[in-house]
């Protein structure tokens, strides 16, 4: 048996993405940034700071777009992706390792009454496939 799922909370790096494939099925591109707080072997208190690329579709695509900005927190729920591309100018093979997100929460307060716990269902739409290209 395979399982795959990812939970992250963090903050939005840039304004989310939204674009349409040619079907019409929206698709939502996102960063976010993961701190992480840690004491070194030399007692100072240390940060690290991860960076998750999030794609999302469909309604979920439609809401982030519309409720989520810069610097905004969120917690998301989803699963591992593989991209793989050819690198033009080296022609190798690059891969990079990404999230598509399934549902979100708010997770600050900067919405004002009922929309703060507001959720995402999980989104039915699926991957475009062969023949319906992402517009990025």
């Amino acid at each position: 048996m395979n399982y795959c799922k990812v939970i992250i909370a963090g903050n939005l790096t840039r304004d989310p993405e939204l674009r349409h494939t040619p079907s019409g099925t929206a698709v939502a591109k996102l960063g976010i940034a993961v701190n992480r707080r840690y004491t070194g072997k030399d007692g100072q208190t240390k940060e690290e700071t991860t960076f998750v690329d999030v794609d999302c579709f469909g309604k979920t695509a439609e809401n982030v777009a519309k409720y989520f900005t810069k610097g905004r927190s969120i917690f998301i729920e989803g699963r591992l992706k593989t991209d793989e591309w050819e690198d033009k100018q080296t022609g190798k093979r690059r891969t990079k390792l990404g999230v598509v997100m399934d549902s979100f929460q708010f997770a600050d307060s900067k919405q004002s009454g009922n929309q703060e716990r507001q959720t995402s269902q999980p989104s039915t739409a699926t991957l475009p496939d062969d023949n319906d290209d992402v517009p990025f």
